[in-house]
C-alpha cells in the first residue's frame, strides 16, 4: 500500500473547522486517491490512503478529516487511515482522531518521547505505554522504533534488549 501522509514534525499546520476538514478531505481524494481532477500531482497514480503524522498545531477536526476520507469508501476502492501518533497517552493532536475507530494502522512513535521510551537499559516506561495503546480502537496497532542511533535522537533499543525486555511480553 501507498499513502500520503499529511503533517509532519515542521512547518505551520491545523484544520480550522469541520468544514475545513471536510473539503481537505475531498482535495486529497479527489488529487491523491480515487476521484477526478484536472490538477493531479502524480498525474493517473492512485494511492490507497493517508497517513496522519499530525505532531503539530491544534488537535482539532482530525476525527472529521477521518470520517470524510473513510466517507469516499466504497467508491471504487477502499481508503486505507493510517496515524502516526506520539507515545505519551493520549496523543496531544490525534486522540480524537484515533477515537473515532476508523483507522486501519497506527503506528505510535516510541522514540524522541522519553517519558514512554526505552531509556538507560530499561524498557518498563516503553512497555507501560505499549499496554495502553495496544487497545485503542484500530485495525492494527505498531510500535514505531529507530532502526539505529542515527535514526532518531533518543529511545532506539539495541537488538539484545528489544530481544529480552520488549518481545517476550
Amino acid at each position: 500500500k501507498v499513502l500520503l501522509s499529511i503533517g509532519g514534525a515542521s512547518g505551520s499546520y491545523s484544520l480550522t473547522s469541520a468544514d475545513d476538514a471536510r473539503q481537505v478531505a475531498d482535495y486529497i481524494w479527489n488529487n491523491f486517491l480515487g476521484g477526478q481532477s484536472a490538477s493531479r500531482p502524480l498525474g493517473d497514480a492512485v494511492l490507497d490512503g493517508v497517513d496522519f503524522d499530525i505532531e503539530a498545531g491544534g488537535g482539532q477536526f482530525y476525527d472529521e478529516l477521518a470520517r470524510s476520507l473513510n466517507g469516499h469508501n466504497g467508491q471504487a476502492k477502499t481508503v486505507y487511515l493510517a496515524a502516526a501518533p506520539q507515545c505519551p497517552i493520549p496523543d496531544a493532536h490525534l486522540d480524537g482522531a484515533i477515537q473515532a475507530g476508523l483507522f486501519d494502522y497506527v503506528w505510535v512513535q516510541f522514540y524522541n518521547n522519553p517519558p514512554c521510551q526505552y531509556a538507560d537499559g530499561n524498557a518498563n516506561a516503553l512497555l507501560n505505554s505499549w499496554s495502553q495503546w495496544a487497545s485503542v480502537p484500530a485495525t492494527q496497532v505498531f510500535m514505531g522504533l529507530p532502526a539505529s542511533t542515527d535514526a532518531a535522537g533518543s529511545g532506539f533499543i539495541p537488538a539484545d534488549a528489544l530481544k529480552s525486555q520488549v518481545l517476550p511480553t
